[in-house]
């Protein structure tokens, strides 16, 4: 299959005009965050600094930051937090309630629906998730539109941080109406813990590949004949890991339905994701919410073990109300060393998630594709490489492309339509070309 290079110099030119122009006017935070990130590769082309454009409209303080999560936000309402009725199916997959949507801001003629289902957490104990379904414009074609199950990247980890609570779904123009512009119907999960209550086991890749494997199932049920059976999972960053994990587990379900996995820019390498850095970069703010994640799925970890006072600070606020923006505000000109303890990638329930999250030893179903940005500072190329060498050692066939000078976000945006292609490919039964040992 063909890629598309964003590091031509014409196509660099035309996407930092643009960027720049669709910046300055968006009210979007999410987007604009987007935007001006893709502004900055774009601006590589020209030696001006990346950090420039990808930090000028980010929220510098935490009131900046909770105004533009309030721009997006939709209330929590009883769909979320109302108890299921007493005939309601329990089982994993099981459909709790569905609502259609009408206040989310997306493109003419598509649909969007609500839905609540039970799930596993790590542990495989029952729990409610949330989440939504969006559908192309038109009728529905025989069979049923294709699926893509869709794995998020970090929103946050507080109830709020849900993007089926968010006006543009979180993803918004970063790819995710591409898929149903395309002709391809969208089932998200939430993950358990945002939007429902409860604690969201962050970064824990059985935790979110059961979130997004019973979505499935649950969308099958809320929207009957509408649906097609047969599903591909496709997750970025957070939701890299989780779809990738999604993988292995069908491995074992076997379900005939699913015809295989896309991971872009997954954290896939947790260690290389949290591992202190000789020179900073990325998103310290991120160290946080993993802090939080390790006290969801083991609830006697203490989470002072690891966090120094400075990261303690604002931990209650992101723990319960604050989302990305609040984040990368509250923790904005701080290091990793500043907020976290020494060595605390050694204590012992760090040392178990990285156990429990590592990826490229099992084998998965179905074909896999890996993507990756050049450029990435949130979650290194490196790691993701490693990852996808080590499990083509291991016989998992996969392909795996590296888009140069990519950051994190813009890999998402600038690879979707590569996505898309591959997915149809699935979809349509055609071999699954893999590159093993060409990279």
């Amino acid at each position: 299959m063909s890629f598309t290079h964003p590091e031509i110099l014409s196509e660099k030119r035309n996407l930092l005009a643009q960027c720049l122009k669709k910046a300055a006017v968006s009210k979007n935070g999410a987007v604009r965050k987007v935007l001006l990130a893709g502004a900055g590769v774009a601006a590589l082309a020209f030696g001006v600094p990346q950090a420039a454009f990808a930090q000028a409209d980010l929220p510098k303080t935490i009131p900046e930051g909770l105004k533009l999560e309030a721009a997006q936000a939709l209330p929590i309402t009883p769909f979320y937090t109302e108890a299921p009725s007493a005939d309601a199916p329990t089982w994993p997959g099981g459909l709790i309630r569905a609502e259609k949507v009408t206040d989310y801001a997306i493109p003419a003629g598509m649909t969007a629906w609500r839905i609540l289902y039970h799930s596993l957490d790590a542990e495989r104990h029952d729990v409610v998730t949330s989440g939504f379904v969006l559908l192309p414009a038109g009728p529905a074609p025989a069979g049923g539109w294709p699926v893509v199950a869709w794995a998020h990247g970090t929103s946050g980890v507080a109830q709020p941080c849900a993007p089926s609570l968010m006006k543009d779904l979180y993803y918004g123009d970063e790819g995710l109406f591409e898929f149903p512009k395309a002709g391809l119907a969208v089932v998200a999960t939430d993950y358990h813990g945002q939007g429902t209550p409860g604690a969201h086991q962050y970064m824990n890749k059985l935790a979110q590949g059961y979130d997004v494997i019973y979505s499935v199932a649950a969308a099958h049920t809320a929207l009957p004949g509408v649906l097609s059976k047969q599903w591909v999972a496709d997750g970025h960053s957070q939701g890299g890991m989780a779809s990738w994990s999604v993988g292995e587990m069908e491995q074992q379900m076997k379900n005939p339905d699913y015809l295989g996995t896309v991971s872009v820019s997954g954290t896939v390498d947790m260690l290389d994701f949290i591992a202190p850095k000789p020179e900073e970069v990325g998103a310290p703010f991120y160290f946080p919410m993993v802090a939080y994640g390790l006290k969801a799925r083991y609830p006697d970890f203490d989470v002072h073990s690891i966090l120094t006072k400075d990261g303690y600070e604002h931990y209650p606020l992101i723990a319960t109300k604050g989302c990305w923006f609040t984040g990368y505000a509250a923790y904005l000109g701080k290091t990793s060393a500043q907020i976290m303890k020494p060595n605390w990638t050694k204590v012992p329930a760090v040392q178990a998630m990285l156990k429990e999250d590592i990826m490229g030893d099992k084998p998965v179903k179905g074909p896999l594709m890996v993507l990756t940005g050049g450029g990435d500072v949130s979650v290194p190329p490196g790691g993701v490489k490693k990852t996808a060498q080590k499990a083509c050692k291991n016989g998992i066939k996969l392909f795996f492309h590296l888009y140069p000078g990519l950051d994190h976000d813009p890999t998402m945006i600038n690879s979707t339509q590569d996505q898309i292609a591959w997915i149809k490919d699935r979809f349509a039964g055609k071999p699954f070309e893999q590159n093993c040992g060409g990279f």
